[in-house]
């Protein structure tokens, strides 16, 4: 894959992610071709890559649509998520060093920079990191790899998480809690804590869903 082609494909994953490309939508090339100001084929290159990450399907002869995920396969997504990141959590607590945790408190305090502006597309960002911190923290580089790659293909989701009323602080206030918990080495507790914040259930899943039904009533 070409260096443009992977420019290209971080800049469309990123319009799939802040929802202005919306789940099922179709991604014309010419279009995009045309708004990024390149040839179709580093498009076409990008929107392969998007494929395999599970971002875009490409259906024959009908072009590329943003991938949709059922209610039942989002929640199953999230349950696998959710064991990841307490895999993370719990390996973090054991094997992160002291310059680790200072990084992982410097990716919190961005959160809480973010938090108190009442700024959720930053705090979104800031939260990506404060979790990457944590998958770099596991030192276990295969497991941190698929709990990226995951956290990528649920992007537009845990974006619009945010978005729900109170999400924002309570994720922060989740957030402290994980953050002590690494520090103390206490493993096990960390792992409750990441599984508890990760998993969509009950009143979240439906807050969730009605906000897919919200984008999908404006995209009508």
């Amino acid at each position: 894959m070409t260096s443009r082609a992977q420019s290209l494909r971080d800049a469309i994953e990123e319009q799939i992610a802040i929802g202005k490309l919306r789940p099922g939508e179709h991604l014309d090339e010419t279009v995009l071709a045309t708004q990024f100001g390149v040839s179709r084929t580093p498009i076409r290159e990008a929107l392969i890559q998007l494929a395999t990450m599970g971002l875009v399907v490409i259906r024959p002869r009908r072009g590329a649509v943003v991938a949709e995920i059922a209610p039942q396969q989002l929640v199953e997504m999230f349950e696998v998520m959710a064991e990841l990141e307490a895999m993370c959590g719990r390996l973090a607590a054991r094997r992160m060093f002291s310059d680790e945790h200072a990084d992982l408190l410097k990716a919190h305090q961005a959160c809480k920079e973010a938090h108190d502006e009442g700024n959720s597309d930053d705090y979104y960002y800031q939260n990506e990191a404060f979790h990457q911190q944590i998958y770099a923290g596991s030192h276990n580089a295969f497991l941190a790899e698929q709990a990226r790659n995951l956290h990528r293909r649920l992007r537009p989701y845990r974006r619009l998480q945010l978005r729900v009323r109170n999400r924002m602080a309570t994720s922060f206030t989740e957030h402290d809690e994980i953050v002590k918990a690494i520090i103390a080495g206490d493993g096990e507790r960390t792992a409750q804590l990441l599984r508890e914040h990760i998993m969509i259930q009950g009143q979240r899943f439906a807050d969730l869903i009605a906000s897919l039904s919200h984008l999908a009533s404006k995209a009508a």
